[in-house]
């Protein structure tokens, strides 16, 4: 399984509820992500919101990131 990739895309102005995602968006710790090698064998997600991006181990993935990836993916299957 290493090396798979699987990729969400949401686009924020086509949701019914474009003030919730913006909501979460500014609540990211853009300037504040979680520093430290990721954990072998468990997933690393790369954010993106242009021109912001991020990179989280899985074990990083807390509060409004955990939050977003959440969301994310009840909108949107996943895209191999």
């Amino acid at each position: 399984m290493a090396g798979l990739t699987r990729r969400w895309e949401v686009v924020v102005d086509e949701q019914p509820d474009v003030d919730r995602w913006i909501v979460l968006l500014d609540r990211l710790p853009w300037d504040d992500t979680p520093q430290g090698p990721p954990v072998p064998d468990r997933y690393v997600y790369r954010i993106r919101c242009a021109p912001k991006e991020a990179t989280l181990g899985e074990q990083q993935l807390t509060g409004p990131w955990q939050e977003l990836v959440e969301r994310v993916r009840a909108v949107q299957p996943s895209r191999d």
